[in-house]
This record gives C-alpha cells, structure tokens and sequence, in this order.
C-alpha cells in the first residue's frame, strides 16, 4: 500500500538540520559559511558566488613623457669631448672604442661619415687600415689633406652589429646638425648612406651627383652625398661614380 507523500514546506532552515543531526553540523556549518540558509525558496539564490571586490582603478597617463635631454655643448671642444664620452649617445658604445674628430678646425671643408671602421679604435683615427689609402687618394684628388679638411662621424663609436639602426639616425642627426653648425664649412661633403638619409633624408644612390642644400637655422651649407670608402674597396666599379660626385664638391671651391 503506498503511503501518501508529505507535502510538508521544504523550505526548512539549515540550523533545524544542524541542530537534529549533529553528525552533519560540520558540513553544515560549511553552506552557510557559504551564505546558504534553506534548501528550496522561492527566490533564487546565488549562494556560490561571492562578493567580488571592486576592480581598483589606478589613475595612470596615457602616455609617458619623453626623457628630457640635457642640451648640448654650446662649443667645439667641449662638445668633441662630450662626444668621446656621453654614455647616452645611442650604439656609440664605450669610450675607449670611440673615435674623435680630427683635421683643422674651422676647415672650409668638413667631411662626415657613418662610423668608425671596424679597426680603427686600434689607430685612434678615422678612416685608417685598408681604407686609409684610398681615402688619402681621394682628398689629394681635390687638392685636400687630412690636415686641411675636418672629418667627423654621424656616431663616434662602432655599433657590434656594424650598422646604425633607423631608430637612433633622428638622435644622431640632431648631434651633427649641431656638430656641423658649431664648424660652420663652406662645403660639406657625406660619405656613406646611413650619413646621408640621417641629414638629406635620402641614401647615397638617391643623391649622388648633385648639389644639396643642408639647411641649419640661417644656414645654408652645399653639400654633396658619395660612397664611403669600405664601400669603394668593395664596389670598386662605382669610383667613376665618386669621381663624378668629387667634381660637383670642388666646384666654385
């Protein structure tokens, strides 16, 4: 015979549970720790989920402003000595391996190019070992020395990977916009393409062969762009080219 169901209220609390079954109070006491306190009501419940805390919010910039960079040495030898030893100059690397000016200061012709070459933190100058020959030939051609030109670099010091990134030309460009401005030639003359996109804003091919305007504030400076003598004792089929790029520089000199 089937009895009949008890339809009694199910809604009984959990502490009657608790206090008729102590055997269970423990696991009891867990739900409502848990925020439970019936089996079954008419309102839902979100017993299991906790409060969450609210996301704390941090007021932070959107952008953060540049590091400000101190200014620059505001004559020649206190910034040729600057540049043999400013560690924030990108990729120049250390002092020791770093390569200053020479020539004669104040010379109507100041002659710049990418970076020292590979060997010559070992001679203390610019332009030395292999190419050391061809470069000498080439300043005799137009009627130079070492000693009657200023020669200088757009970084003082070799990067290990042997080129200058495109991240630090702007940086770069802006040390030897000041550099040359500070010289003050009559005729400024590139060599190299890392040197020629940094300050004409166009590589060696793209330029050479003509007469450029380098514009620093008032100034005006005719400039002419060639290949770097590493890149002539590589390419030796393009020195008719720089020969040709040698006549535009010495022209009206």
């Amino acid at each position: 015979m089937l009895t009949k169901p008890d339809f009694t209220p199910l809604s009984i609390t959990m502490q009657n549970i608790a206090t008729s079954i102590p055997a269970t109070a423990s696991l009891i006491g867990w739900w409502q720790d848990a925020g439970v306190d019936v089996f079954v009501d008419e309102t839902p419940v979100p017993w299991l989920e906790r409060a969450k805390p609210a996301a704390q919010t941090t007021s932070r910039p959107e952008s953060l402003p540049a590091r400000m960079l101190p200014p620059l040495p505001a004559n020649l030898p206190e910034l040729t000595a600057w540049l043999k030893s400013e560690p924030d100059i990108p990729e120049a690397g250390p002092a020791a391996r770093r390569i200053a000016a020479s020539g004669l200061v104040g010379a109507p012709l100041m002659i710049m190019i990418d970076m020292p070459d590979a060997n010559d933190h070992q001679s203390g100058a610019l332009v030395s070992g292999e190419c050391a020959t061809l470069f000498d030939n080439m300043l005799k051609a137009i009627g130079e020395t070492r000693n009657s030109v200023y020669l200088a670099a757009l970084s003082p010091g070799r990067p290990v990977t042997g080129r200058l990134s495109d991240a630090v030309l702007p940086r770069l460009a802006e040390i030897a916009r000041h550099h040359i401005a500070l010289c003050v030639p009559k005729r400024l003359w590139l060599l190299g393409s890392t040197v020629s996109r940094a300050l004409l804003g166009v590589d060696d091919v793209a330029s050479r062969g003509n007469l450029h305007d380098f514009n620093h504030g008032t100034v005006t400076i005719p400039t002419v762009a060639s290949f770097a003598p590493r890149f002539l004792l590589e390419s030796p089929a393009q020195k008719a080219r720089v020969w040709a790029d040698m006549q535009v520089l010495i022209k009206g000199m």
